[in-house]
């Protein structure tokens, strides 16, 4: 008989013969060893069946939360079920910063680099452009290191995996010197501003993320995350009054400080706070990556069906990442534009208009979100990443019994052990 587990929304049931939850390495080193079928879950924070597996779906959340900080060497080591929370609090307990962080401290590290997560910043890369190196156990139990130093390709086609190398217990990651930020919300931005200004807008500060219902062409929000002896100049729409939540008509008690507040990084690189659930999880994501060069013209494209995107739409975050080496990024080759979708939690609505919106994107080859809700067909993946074909070769040769492939995941790899028409 299955077993059943749902993700953070609610909307896809991941369903396994067994479900376990070791609680050390070496009990998770005999599960994987002696199973036919392998998935690993995180935290969860997936709205597709990356995660769902007809063997056994394993959460290495049970596993030590080891998070050890290196100051000599501005590194840490971090087990792969700790959440950004409990890792960044850690990490500025010791005068060290991550770089980046995504708007939900609530996700788990492992699950998050492994599906391409990130923040916003124009010179800010993706969460897995911090990792220096990752320990999996491999199809046949073994425990593998693989370094940023002396992984070679190996490495760029290793840390964003989606699961299908192995199961992941720790990471190394690179850091930074601790710095404090402030936030500012600035409302009524008109899409018209950034035909002359996209560059300044996204680049003037830190971290920039803008909010749109698109209900009209402007966005209703721009949050602004700067270094706090560093407050930007920006001319392009007024302050808002008080402190405002992303989704229009929220309350902003679980938002992060703003009105020029500055606090440790970790209290301000997110949108959300640690110590609050944002959300009851009554939504579905998606989100769509485009080359930075690309970015206005998407923008203008999503604005020509605001129609049809508006009423089943909570809000859309539209956020810059620097370009990065690593295969299966969605910033491969190139600094990149992502446009985030929030809708309401109504999947059958949803589906018709993410075709409309994915067909409206195919022009500047948008590449979707590996956690998030799409119907981009596994076939057109190699024309939007260009080392896919390596991938494939590197997840054979970890995985040469298919251990760790699901239906999500075979059409990606050209694997006929698992069927499914498209990797959503």
């Amino acid at each position: 008989m299955s077993n059943m587990l749902t993700n953070w929304a609610g909307n896809i049931a991941f369903t396994a013969q067994r479900i376990d939850r070791p609680t050390t390495l070496d009990e998770l080193r005999g599960l994987i060893a002696a199973s036919a079928r392998v998935r690993v879950l995180g935290s969860g924070h997936s709205f597709n069946t990356i995660a769902d597996t007809d063997g056994t779906l394993v959460s290495v959340a049970g596993l030590p939360p080891e998070i050890e900080v290196d100051r000599a060497a501005s590194t840490v080591r971090v087990a792969a079920g700790v959440r950004y929370a409990e890792l960044a609090r850690e990490v500025h307990a010791h005068g060290l910063a991550l770089p980046n962080m995504a708007s939900l401290p609530h996700i788990s590290v492992a699950g998050s680099v492994a599906t391409g997560t990130h923040g916003s910043g124009a010179a800010l890369g993706g969460l897995a452009t911090a990792v220096r190196e990752l320990e999996l156990v491999t199809a046949d139990g073994e425990l593998r290191t693989i370094g940023r130093d002396r992984g070679g390709e190996r490495f760029a086609g290793s840390v964003v995996s989606l699961g299908a190398l192995g199961a992941v217990t720790s990471l190394t990651l690179d850091l930074v010197p601790g710095f404090e930020l402030a936030q500012r919300v600035r409302t009524g931005l008109p899409l018209s501003a950034l035909d002359e200004h996209f560059d300044a807008v996204t680049s003037a500060a830190y971290s920039v993320s803008l909010f749109t219902d698109w209900r009209g062409p402007h966005f209703g929000q721009v949050w602004l995350k700067y270094v706090a002896d560093q407050e930007p100049e920006f001319p392009w729409a007024p302050e808002a009054p008080g402190p405002l939540h992303p989704v229009p008509g929220m309350p902003p008690v679980h938002c992060t400080q703003q009105q020029g507040v500055p606090g440790p990084w970790h209290e301000r690189l997110p949108h959300f706070r640690a110590e609050f659930t944002p959300s009851s999880g009554e939504e579905i994501q998606s989100e769509y990556l485009v080359d930075r060069r690309h970015g206005l013209a998407a923008l203008h494209a999503v604005d020509a069906i605001r129609d049809v995107v508006a009423p089943l739409l909570q809000v859309c975050e539209v956020r810059t990442v620097a370009a990065d080496d690593l295969w299966l990024s969605p910033a491969y080759g190139h600094d990149t534009v992502g446009l985030h979708f929030t809708w309401l939690k109504d999947t059958a609505a949803v589906l018709p208009v993410l075709r409309l919106l994915e067909e409206r994107l195919e022009p500047f080859a948008a590449r979707p979100h590996w956690g998030k809700l799409s119907t981009v067909p596994a076939g057109r993946l190699p024309a939007l990443y260009p080392k896919l074909a390596d991938f494939r070769r590197l997840a054979r040769e970890s995985d040469p019994q298919g251990k760790f492939t699901n239906a999500f995941l075979a059409p990606l790899l050209d694997d006929a052990r698992a069927t499914n028409t498209s990797p959503s």
